[in-house]
């Protein structure tokens, strides 16, 4: 029988091919894209208002909600790439909340891809919340047999 010895385990890390507490889901990497691509998101949203409102205070009231958008999402991409226990749920509110504020919009003339991308996004990332949803537990570690 074999077995790895916490010692292994750290050995095993230094090469790239998993980590040592059993937490390395690729899952997290691929939501935390995710969550940098609705920023990036917000954040053309924001420059799309700047170039197609007339009205000073309707623009500043649509980019600072687009940055704080954009900077709760960034938060919640690093939760999410450090493992922090909050950010699925917050990931999971992100996407949920994305797709009706897209369509809140009206996908007028300008904001017609972003507001499409925001939708599909938010759709995505609430599957890949939910599709992952328990695999972020730790394993149970079984004890080492005597020889």
């Amino acid at each position: 029988m074999t077995s790895d010895l916490p010692g292994q385990a750290a050995a095993a890390c230094t090469d790239g091919t998993g980590t040592p507490d059993g937490n390395g889901l690729p899952s997290r990497r691929v939501i935390g894209l995710m969550l940098l691509a609705a920023a990036a998101l917000d954040l053309t949203r924001c420059g799309v208002v700047l170039v197609t409102v007339r009205q000073a205070g309707a623009a500043a009231g649509l980019v600072s909600v687009g940055l704080a958008a954009a900077a709760v999402s960034l938060l919640t991409a690093r939760g999410c790439q450090h493992g922090a226990r909050w950010s699925g749920w917050a990931a999971f509110l992100i996407g949920v909340a994305s797709a009706p504020q897209a369509a809140v919009s009206g996908f007028h003339a300008a904001y017609t891809i972003p507001d499409t991308a925001t939708a599909a996004l938010g759709v995505m990332v609430a599957a890949g919340v939910l599709a992952t949803a328990g695999r972020a537990r730790r394993p149970a570690l079984s004890p080492i047999p005597p020889p």
